[in-house]
């Protein structure tokens, strides 16, 4: 899902609820000037000026639904209306004297988070061309005795530079932060559904075997029961080979079955599995893209000499495969898939010989929609390949709910296009378990099955 979805999200009925809200403001704001402070206000050209929202409002409420999501384009004009409205009412009421004119920042920091870059330049840029009217062309603050309300000049340019630098800071600031969140969201959402998918697809393996077992003894039944009736029809060609035909069927849906619930046995039933059966489980998918795999195994300090097995979660074959997957976009022929035990935990690093990640981005590995690994020519060489962040994203999610720590670096030998013999230039990722949260309980031979439950 891309960013771009956010951005249709606004309610109509969102902007017309802000929109009553400033407008009791206004009035507020007006009334207790020319009651209780005795300003001499433009009366008249004030409450139109309000009235103007007034009736955008009411235009608003009977044209469109209030359930209305509205458009770039929409929620853009409805905003500089607002900033129009806010700026010429300043203007009618002393300009930058006026300590309400920061207000004029709310439409600004509206379209940053709702909007997409263009807009809230445009918005932006609007903002400050109104600001800079009202404070050249507006109506003095003047009382009902005659006397001028202003500040002094330097502070009436200071306020004026504040609110420019205001629109830009908030503006940049609130975009930036909105951004971030959305693609925040989408990852998770991203990462969710990656899981569901790979839980769904062990479902239905259990599904599968299930069925199968359950049929065995119906199809065994018609079996038997059409082979007597073959027997008893000698005499009867025509009918003899009806029964024949049915016993075979009934053979072929048994050989079916049986396939398809070794399969579903395969990804339900087999809660466990060893750490290297693992590994080529998850490579599986991209073992014929023509690189090289190698899969190595090796005890660590303490560690038994005997390969460990490990629980065969979902969540974790799919992060693997996501690991493994950039490793072989990137790798130049190879890529080598090592694991390391030890008595207290359970490391996997997988490598490759391609040319690593960029320096500038690989301290920021792991956040979503962090795009290339490599040069503009890697990316031009991979037009399938958009970005590798959001799959890194969902891999670590993963793995991290897992138990996990993972690292990411560079190798240390120097890429080398030309080399005879492949080295670990590239990229090197580490993912180290407890080995309490991947490996089950010893358990005899026949001891009950370990609860699946991450």
């Amino acid at each position: 899902m891309a960013p771009e979805a956010h951005y249709d999200w606004v309610r109509l009925r969102t902007l017309i609820y802000l929109r009553w809200t400033a407008i009791a403001g206004q009035l507020a704001a007006l009334f207790v000037a020319w009651c209780c402070y005795e300003i001499a206000l433009d009366l008249p050209l004030c409450l139109a000026t309000v009235g103007a929202a007034v009736a955008a409002n009411l235009v608003a409420i009977f044209l469109f639904p209030e359930n209305r999501r509205l458009t770039q384009a929409e929620v853009t004009a409805t905003l500089l209306f607002d900033t129009a409205q806010l700026a010429l009412l300043l203007a009618l009421t002393g300009g930058l004297n006026n300590p309400f004119s920061l207000l004029i920042l709310v439409p600004v920091t509206i379209a940053a988070t709702a909007l997409e870059r263009r807009p809230t330049i445009l918005l932006g840029l609007a903002t400050m061309g109104m600001i800079t009217l009202a404070e050249l062309y507006h109506l003095p603050l003047v009382t009902r005795a005659g006397e001028v309300i202003s500040v002094p000049p330097v502070l009436e340019f200071g306020y004026w530079i504040a609110i420019i630098i205001g629109v830009a800071f908030l503006g940049l600031y609130a975009h930036r932060i909105a951004q971030e969140i959305h693609t925040m969201g989408d990852a998770l959402l991203a990462t969710q559904l990656a899981l569901a998918r790979e839980q769904k697809l062990t479902d239905l393996g259990g599904v599968v075997a299930a069925a199968a077992h359950e049929l065995g003894t119906p199809l065994a039944t018609i079996k038997l029961v059409s082979s007597e009736l073959a027997d008893e029809l000698d005499d009867r060609e025509d009918l003899r080979g009806d029964a024949l035909l049915i016993r075979e069927q009934a053979d072929r849906c048994r050989d079916i079955l049986h396939s398809m619930g070794r399969a579903g046995k395969d990804d339900l039933h087999l809660r466990t599995a060893p750490l290297l059966a693992v590994l080529r489980e998850a490579a599986e998918p991209h073992m014929e893209r023509g690189k090289e795999i190698y899969f190595d195994t090796t005890p660590g300090e303490g560690g038994s000499d005997k390969l460990p097995t490990v629980y065969r979660y979902p969540a974790l074959i799919h992060a693997l495969r996501n690991l493994i997957q950039n490793a072989v976009d990137f790798a130049q022929s190879t890529v080598w898939v090592d694991a390391e035990w030890t008595d207290k935990t359970i490391t996997v690093r997988i490598s490759d010989d391609g040319r690593g990640y960029a320096p500038t981005v690989i301290n920021r590995i792991g956040d979503p929609f962090l795009h290339s690994r490599g040069t503009p020519p890697d990316r031009s060489q991979r037009p399938e390949y958009e970005g590798m962040g959001l799959g890194l994203f969902i891999a670590k999610t993963l793995l991290e709910r897992t138990g996990a720590r993972l690292g990411f670096a560079n190798g240390t030998e120097p890429f080398s296009a030309n080399r005879a013999q492949p080295t670990r230039s590239g990229a090197v990722v580490t993912v180290t378990w407890p080995i309490q949260r991947l490996a089950p309980p010893e358990a005899g031979p026949l001891g009950e099955n370990q609860p699946f439950v991450i």
